[in-house]
């Protein structure tokens, strides 16, 4: 059983990467543009030119035998040179990767970690004016439009108010050397590491809560109702008859298995956070995989589109094999 279990799973795995190399390679060729005279732009060239271009670029194919060549070259790990920078394009994804990485895990331990302790708080009161307003503030924040959240806050808290920069990672005037691609962790390889710290601290600022808005309105909700179904459990009547405090009922018997429900909220928001960063680091300019694949998408950067698309879900897809596992260690009925 198990091992047809794993099989199984491999399987489903394999097919899904196969899907995604269909989007990912045919969808950007129904995008009207054509690549090269993209790349020339206004400059005039002449037919003889064009067409070289073109049989560099692999474009003079048919699309079935341009197919077949990409997934030849998936298969041995290629992914590829950029049409625009003639970098690798795994290179560049490594790059690009690190920024939005950072960017996630600060937004996620946002969302997390206020996500469960106002939705343990509204179970705890719930029924009550403060319950009542805090779910009604996880719809609004569920239901926001990312670009309009993050506008708003660049309008007041940065250019109004002029409490955190307005875009980018770090400001001009500050000089860190790229070590790691981690700006928290260069920060404190640069000639004054306190002050590039705090100015990579507040460029993180405005960007986090933009992308942590809807996974912590979800998170809060989820954790919410979890809760209270288990506060209703006979296991926790039990505890209380033996007089133990609410602190030790509610995060010692209660918290572990309320959160099963919420591990898969999660694991799904973190594979959120990847789709939801394309519109946040356009909003701030940040250097990262949304605002990369973005520019690919203008330019018809076939190779980029395709890599970055490819790559983006595969993280997604071993993002949700990690929760399960973690959902099968929190919850020990799972594993039999």
């Amino acid at each position: 059983m198990k091992s047809s279990g794993v099989l199984n799973k491999l399987g489903s795995l394999v097919f899904t990467l196969w899907l995604l190399s269909l989007v990912s390679f045919f969808l950007i060729r129904m995008i009207p543009g054509d690549p090269v005279r993209l790349m020339v732009g206004d400059r005039g060239i002449t037919e003889e030119s064009y067409q070289e271009i073109k049989k560099n670029l692999g474009l003079d194919k048919h699309i079935l035998f341009q197919y077949k060549d990409y997934v030849v070259k998936l298969a041995k790990f290629d992914l590829g040179t950029s049409f625009i920078t003639r970098v690798s394009v795994w290179e560049e994804f490594k790059e690009k990767l690190k920024a939005t990485a950072e960017l996630s895990f600060f937004a996620m331990f946002i969302a997390i970690s206020l996500g469960l302790l106002l939705g343990i708080y509204a179970a705890v009161k719930r029924g009550t004016l403060v319950d009542k307003t805090l779910m009604t503030g996880s719809v609004v924040g569920f239901s926001m439009p990312i670009f309009w959240w993050g506008l708003i806050l660049i309008l007041y808290v940065s250019v109004r108010w002029g409490l955190t920069p307005v875009s980018g990672r770090l400001s001009a005037i500050t000089d860190i050397d790229s070590v790691t691609g981690f700006m928290l962790i260069d920060a404190w390889f640069s000639e004054e590491p306190w002050l590039a710290f705090k100015d990579a601290v507040m460029h993180l600022i405005l960007p986090s809560i933009v992308l942590a808005t809807v996974p912590l309105a979800s998170i809060a909700r989820m954790t919410r109702s979890s809760f209270v179904d288990v506060l209703s459990e006979d296991y926790i009547r039990t505890a209380y008859s033996k007089g133990l405090s609410k602190s030790k009922v509610y995060f010692k018997h209660a918290l572990r298995n309320a959160l099963l429900p919420v591990v898969t909220v999660i694991g799904l928001m973190m594979g959120a956070l990847l789709t939801g960063a394309i519109l946040t680091e356009t909003i701030f300019s940040w250097p990262g995989l949304g605002r990369w694949l973005l520019s690919a998408v203008e330019s018809r950067d076939f190779p980029v589109i395709q890599a970055g698309i490819f790559l983006i879900g595969s993280l997604v897809m071993i993002l949700n094999f990690l929760i399960d596992i973690v959902y099968k260690w929190v919850n020990p009925r799972l594993r039999v």
